[in-house]
């Protein structure tokens, strides 16, 4: 299985704009997805659940159409089936360096003045590092790959 993002459009099967009802019947297939409906704490709603180890949530703001899209990695014990991609780079096992210098390489701006939420502003595409599992981490201490990533549309705004 693989998950391919698409910014500014989406994670298959999971599309930017899609309904409540659209993103329930798209992930369904892999269980029965938690629905959180928005409160006074979060004023959106999210559908979240999980494939082989790959946890996969998607915010529905507004009008209740898809915003943005995350994935989060597998556990340090979890060796899922599943690739998740970003031009052909497999967002979890690349080593997070060298996702952001094939961004950069290709001509992207690359936002990482925070190195545990480095981002692409271009496509609207970020990611994150940080965990409390015992994982394989640089010399300042941060992990070798990327813990989560986000997918958005252009006017997404971090929250």
């Amino acid at each position: 299985m693989q998950f391919v993002l698409d910014p500014p459009h989406g994670v298959a099967p999971v599309r930017l704009g899609m309904t409540l009802p659209e993103t329930v019947a798209a992930v369904s297939a892999w269980g029965a997805p938690r629905v959180h409906r928005a409160d006074a704490v979060r004023p959106f709603d999210l559908v979240s659940t999980a494939y082989d180890g790959i946890g996969f949530q998607a915010v529905l703001e507004g009008d209740g159409r898809v915003t943005a899209v995350t994935l989060w990695g597998p556990d340090e014990d979890e060796d899922p089936d599943v690739t998740v991609l970003w031009d052909g780079l497999d967002v979890f096992r690349t080593p997070a360096a060298d996702l952001l210098a094939h961004a950069a390489g290709r001509g992207l701006a690359v936002a990482d003045a925070d190195p545990r939420a480095p981002y692409l502003p271009g496509l609207t595409l970020a990611f994150t590092r940080d965990t409390s599992q015992d994982v394989p981490r640089d010399a300042t201490g941060l992990p070798l790959h990327f813990t989560s990533v986000l997918v958005a549309g252009e006017a997404y705004r971090e929250r």
